[in-house]
């Protein structure tokens, strides 16, 4: 504890003169002392008991006078190192006028015993000079070797004096630096100068030098990671950059301050230096953020298994969904190609069972691949009257690479055409054999449409989920995979996903690739909102920041600001890995790239509803690149085509290219004037026809589409009569009776259709034209909603010249 005690204080109390003490007290602690400076507690002990010392006579007179009458016993030698020739000592002077001494006069000691000689004024000391000479022998007398008693100050005294006396030398050898330190008129004037160079130090900065000594002292100890820069470590170690780098190149390594050097040469570098080196452990984001749970079997319980269906286009995958769920689905797809990954639950046999419904076409390969990886079983159907098909092959490919187990669902039984002898005999070249014939992959014959072996599939469903027997631990934070993802306009990111282990409820935080957020609205296959989500269950969720990727990883997680920071992390690496993508020149591939200077180029831009979508159509175009024209697919997004997919086909060269979109007013106008090809398609058969016939330059479409017109719905009656009747208003050019039909809701299209009746109050119209209000009805959809756009279209032939 620091005591606000000044030398004002001191001498005041004591009763001392000022400018004597002031210098006997920067004599004796070895700094400048004045009135304002503030004493420590070990000073203020120490000046108390010379002080205290100096005061305990009371007649100085009388012993003064006992001094002067003895002065042989004051003259003997109190040091072994006095060598010169013994002399009588001075004349104490002030014995002799004792009206002009002062009040104190006791000789001043130091804290180690020392006497400091103080010199008598060059006028008196001429007037006494022949007298001294007559009578005594001068001596000079050598009392710093007497033992002080230091153990009457406390620890704290010791703590902070460590090895240092007063005057700077060695505690142990009291001998003041060496030398005995003279008290003069040069001396004083040096100390009290305050314009000395020599900064004064204060006690905290005394304090921080003497903890900076004893830490150099002890040896020093360092973290190291697996990789670290020359400047990073030399910061470590307390040394400079080119200590560190002389040590380096002594290593024969050499490396600049900003260079990253591995853990081994800088623990070598670091033991050369003296520091005692630790491995440092980087734990990441991903190690504090996600909940490492080890399953066991009494955390675990049965879960659904997870069934995906897969297959060639047009064999009934749908088809025999569709009969397990008792509902239609085939008929909203066009051309009855499923277009997006759905996931479903059914009972049977008392027991759940998750379906996913993969896309059998090949330009679906990735989201079949991703569906492979989540699921437990895959149910491979081939028809009957085909047998083998390049989808098919592709389908027992995935699955193999999943090691899931392959029931074969043999499908179409009922046609007359039918042959699953041979569908059998050529599964037997995949390394797949039916039961029946001593293999161990179950062959079931079906008839989706006539509902012919449905139970027998499912009850062998069941019986391979009982076999291997899946499990999972609810009583943990959800993790799965992301199904499919979309952007609605009213919603915004939407995604359906799967989850694989642990229980989702509603308001957990999500993390799933670079999309967070927290769980708003939670549905199952049904439609239904739930808030309870467990192992196996499919649900659409909404409130994440962004559009996930299908197939991306997610997990619920507990701190959504460290959820958020890893999902920028995760998108910068993303940004880095595109930027790395790009290839520069060099001399190596300097040739390569001028004769690629000679391939053709065609870039396209890919809108698609989905995002799943989005990148099986990127993928099947990049794959229609030949020898002579390479396929570039320059940018690939969900939603509407806009203005500005506009502006990049314009400066691009490119072609649009939308699947199940359509562009908005502004793009379209801006496209004719740009003079931009947009080619929008439903089925990616079309597309991809499309393109490998220009390719080849063979391109010459029979069909056309001629747009009419657009009306907007802006009211919707409900008719026992006629059913469902849309209230339009023609917006642009007119709504002919013979025309199709396009819906058109959020820039996404809905369906197309035929019109069933086009009316202006109760007269049938043969056709609308814009600004007029007129009642349409379709012939098969019904699920219209204000605020949907009606586009008026016809098919036109033509023949190019």
């Amino acid at each position: 504890m620091v005591i606000k005690y000044k030398a004002s204080n001191l001498i005041e109390d004591f009763n001392l003169n000022a400018k004597t003490t002031l210098t006997e007290l920067s004599e004796m602690f070895g700094s400048e002392i004045k009135k304002g400076t503030v004493l420590t507690e070990d000073q203020c002990n120490i000046a108390f008991e010379h002080y205290t010392r100096q005061a305990k006579t009371a007649d100085f007179a009388n012993y003064l006078n006992k001094k002067a009458e003895a002065p042989k016993q004051e003259t003997k030698p109190a040091a072994p190192k006095a060598d010169k020739k013994p002399a009588a000592p001075k004349q104490d002077k002030k014995a002799e006028q004792p009206k002009q001494q002062p009040k104190n006069n006791e000789p001043l000691k130091r804290a180690d015993g020392t006497i400091v000689e103080a010199k008598q004024p060059k006028q008196k000391q001429e007037k006494q000079e022949p007298a001294v000479k007559q009578e005594f022998v001068t001596v000079t007398v050598d009392t710093r070797q007497n033992n002080v008693n230091m153990d009457k100050f406390n620890e704290r005294y010791d703590e902070l004096a460590g090895t240092k006396s007063f005057g700077g030398g060695n505690r142990k050898n009291a001998n003041m630096g060496g030398g005995k330190q003279k008290f003069n008129k040069n001396n004083k004037n040096q100390k009290q100068n305050p314009f000395a160079k020599k900064k004064q130090e204060t006690e905290a900065e005394r304090l921080e030098r003497m903890h900076l000594e004893k830490a150099r002292k002890a040896q020093l100890k360092v973290q190291i990671p697996d990789e670290i820069t020359v400047g990073e470590l030399a910061t470590r170690l307390k040394v400079t950059a080119s200590e560190v780098i002389k040590r380096l190149m002594m290593l024969g390594v050499m490396a600049s301050i900003s260079q990253v050097i591995d853990f081994d040469t800088a623990s070598i570098v670091a033991e050369e230096l003296g520091a005692k080196v630790e491995k440092e452990v980087v734990v990441t984001i991903e190690e504090r953020l996600f909940e490492e749970v080890e399953d066991t079997a009494e955390n675990t319980e049965k879960r659904p298994p997870v069934v995906v269906v897969m297959g060639h286009v047009d064999h009934g995958k749908t088809s025999l969904l569709d009969a397990i769920r008792k509902t239609n689905v085939t008929s909203g797809e066009a051309g009855g190609i499923t277009q997006h990954i759905g996931a479903y639950q059914v009972v049977a046999g008392g027991e759940t069972i998750t379906f996913l419904d993969t896309p059998g076409h090949e330009a679906f390969t990735s989201m079949r691949q991703r569906g492979a990886m989540v699921t437990d079983i895959a149910i491979l159907v081939v028809a009957a009257d085909d047998g083998i098909m390049p989808q098919t092959v592709e389908s027992i490919n995935h699955a193999k690479a999943a090691e899931i187990p392959i029931i074969v669902a043999i499908n179409k039984i009922d046609k007359p055409t039918a042959n699953p002898d041979k569908v059998k005999q050529e599964l037997t070249e995949y390394g797949l054999v039916p039961e029946e014939w001593g293999g161990d992959t179950i062959c079931v014959p079906v008839s989706a449409k006539m509902g012919i072996g449905i139970d027998d599939l499912l009850e062998m469903v069941n019986l391979t989920s009982e076999v291997n027997e899946y499990k999972a631990n609810p009583n943990r934070r959800a993790k799965g995979a992301v199904i499919e993802a979309r952007l609605d306009k009213g919603l915004g990111p939407v995604a359906t996903i799967l989850v694989q282990n642990g229980t989702l409820h509603k308001g957990d935080v999500l993390i799933a690739g670079t999309a967070v957020g927290r769980v708003r609205v939670m549905q199952n296959d049904k439609g239904e909102r739930i808030d309870v989500a467990g192992p196996s269950t499919p649900v659409e969720i909404t409130g994440l920041t962004d559009v996930p990727s299908a197939g991306d990883l997610f997990d619920a997680v507990e701190d959504e600001k460290l959820a958020r920071e890893l999902a920028e992390k995760r998108l910068q690496s993303i940004k880095e890995e595109r930027f790395n993508s790009v290839q520069k020149v060099t001399l190596d591939n300097l040739f390569s790239q001028i004769a690629q200077g000679e391939m053709k180029e065609l870039p396209i831009i890919v809108k698609a509803d989905v995002q799943g979508s989005a990148e099986a159509v990127k993928q099947s175009l990049e794959k229609l690149s030949n020898e002579e024209v390479r396929v570039k697919v320059i940018h690939a997004a969900v939603g509407a085509v806009n203005k500005s997919d506009v502006m990049l086909a314009s400066a691009s060269n490119a072609i649009i290219i939308g699947f199940n979109v359509r562009p908005d007013a502004t793009a379209k106008a801006d496209a004719e004037h740009d003079q931009v090809e947009m080619r929008m398609y439903r089925v990616i058969y079309d597309a991809l026809e499309d393109v490998k016939a220009a390719m080849k330059g063979m391109l010459a479409p029979k069909f056309r589409e001629v747009e009419l017109g657009h009306a907007e719905v802006r009211n919707v009656f409900k008719l026992s009569s006629a059913g469902t009747v849309a209230g339009c208003y023609v917006k642009e050019g007119k709504v002919a009776r013979h025309a199709k039909i396009r819906v058109v809701r959020d820039g996404i299209v809905i369906a197309e259709d035929e019109i069933l009746s086009l009316k202006r109050f109760k007269d049938d119209q043969r056709e609308v034209a814009a600004g007029y209000e007129c009642g349409i009805g379709l012939e098969k959809f019904n699920d219209i909603k204000e605020g949907d756009i009606f586009e008026s279209f016809i098919m036109e032939e033509y023949r190019e010249d």
